[in-house]
């Protein structure tokens, strides 16, 4: 699956699409083919401040765990129901959309300027070769 042209990347494998001043972030395809079955996601953060390249949650696959970084500054307002263990439970929508249905969280940004520093999809397909 390619990297849609109009979202934005991190290297630390997230992706942001912008709405106004609200980010929705997830992880992108590559990662979570890297990382397999996706089993459980964790975020702890709704409601809270979380600073640029900050851990804001985790998302654990059968074989590892791995953190989730903050693309940009800004309060976590909403994390997908649908991921939620005492919601949806249902974790494997990252593995079946990640850019769709398998978003993790929502996030009311801080510093709009922040988004200049992430990739774009050219720069990221580049990264991840």
């Amino acid at each position: 699956m390619a990297s849609p042209a109009n979202l934005k990347y991190t290297k630390e494998h997230e992706w942001i699409s912008i709405e106004g001043n609200i980010a929705t972030i997830g992880v992108t395809d590559h990662a979570q083919s890297e990382l397999g079955e996706i089993v459980y996601v964790e975020v702890e953060t709704v409601g809270e401040e979380v600073a640029k390249d900050e851990v804001f949650g985790t998302v654990e696959a059968v074989k590892t765990t791995s953190d989730l970084f903050m693309p940009v500054s800004g309060k976590v307002i909403e994390f997908n129901k649908e991921l939620d263990e005492s919601e949806g439970d249902n974790p494997a929508a990252i593995n079946e959309d990640p850019y769709g249905n398998g978003w993790i969280v929502k996030v009311e940004m801080s510093d709009e300027s922040e988004l200049a520093s992430l990739l774009s999809s050219e720069a990221y397909e580049a990264l991840i070769g």
